[in-house]
């Protein structure tokens, strides 16, 4: 039997590389979009990477963008995906107020040039394609917690903004043209393939270039927010398996707890050994955004019910895996290892 074919955008950030490493090791042939950029890229799909010579090869890149509709309905027709993973976007909060026209650009409207193209194929072909949407918690905005998939949105930036375009858009494009689509409203999650720029890696990386004597201070802006974090991995596999239910639907996903920024800065320099916080962060007002979102607490209630998923992996031993990460990658690079 040929295997299962999935196309991912965004597959060289973190949710696409985790979520490449699952597929491929459950059988699939997978296709990732990149972009063309000067210098590499790829860092966290390296390790998967398979040379263009190989007979055997499961794991394909091919460069594009969401903001070319031509090159996504060309990639389409000629993978011909079972299933496509939408996760690629402007995914920076803070930056989305600093191009905002941008990030509705990739991550609004980036989404309905890929329903666009898969309503054709799924007409011009017969070919069925299953279409997952990377929703996000950040649609809720300043509605009070707990957040489920029937609470209302009320967005604080423009990628929370975009997002809900993209949300409402897939929900159209099932409803409007049978579409197997389905959002996945995720809470914040995390690893040490998170992006340098988010908070959490700006803390746990911080504290490895103080202890490498690289740095002395770590700046930050609101440490009164309060976020659900999550372990990355495990949200790419509630990804896939909304993929293999009998009926597109949306969930939402997280741990049903939160805490906050400052709790986090706590955890991670007890864990490191270093000391009291205040001693090594200031406060930048830079890093502030023009509206905040205060708190974000997931009810996964549905995702539980309907496909048996849970997190796993306690907020303690997220930020514990963080901070060795980077603690190992920055230690091991300065002593030459």
């Amino acid at each position: 039997m040929n295997p299962k074919k999935a196309l991912i955008t965004g597959v060289t950030g973190q949710d696409g590389s985790y979520l490449a490493e699952l597929l491929l090791s459950k059988g699939y042939e997978v296709h990732g979009i990149i972009r063309r950029a000067s210098s590499f890229n790829t860092g966290r799909i390296a390790h998967i990477f398979q040379d263009v010579h190989e007979s055997e090869k499961r794991f394909h890149l091919h460069y594009g963008d969401l903001s070319d509709a031509a090159t996504i309905r060309k990639l389409i027709y000629e993978v011909q995906p079972d299933e496509i993973y939408n996760i690629g976007a402007q995914s920076h909060v803070r930056v989305s107020f600093d191009i905002p026209e941008y990030t509705a650009d990739i991550t609004g409207l980036g989404v309905l040039r890929v329903l666009d193209a898969i309503k054709d194929f799924q007409e011009h072909t017969g070919k069925k394609v299953k279409f997952y949407q990377a929703s996000s918690s950040e649609m809720f905005g300043a509605t009070p917690p707990p957040q489920h998939e029937n609470t209302q949105f009320h967005p604080r930036s423009p990628y929370g903004s975009a997002k809900v375009f993209a949300y409402h858009t897939t929900r159209n494009y099932r409803e409007a043209y049978g579409i197997f689509a389905v959002n996945g409203i995720l809470f914040n999650h995390e690893s040490p393939r998170r992006g340098e720029t988010f908070v959490t890696r700006k803390i746990t990386r911080g504290i490895a270039r103080i202890k490498a004597g690289l740095d002395k201070k770590i700046y930050l802006g609101n440490l009164d927010a309060k976020r659900d974090w999550g372990y990355a991995p495990e949200y790419v596999e509630a990804m896939w398996m909304m993929l293999q239910q009998p009926h597109p639907d949306d969930y939402v996903i997280g741990t049903g707890e939160s805490r906050s920024v400052k709790e986090f800065l706590i955890e991670a320099f007890k864990h490191s050994g270093l000391g009291d916080w205040k001693n090594y962060v200031e406060i930048d007002p830079r890093y502030h955004r023009p509206t905040e979102v205060e708190s974000l607490i997931a009810d996964t209630r549905k995702a539980k019910e309907k496909l048996g998923w849970t997190a796993k992996t306690k907020f303690s031993d997220l930020v514990k895996i963080m901070v060795d990460a980077d603690i190992k990658e920055i230690c091991g690079e300065k002593s030459g290892k």
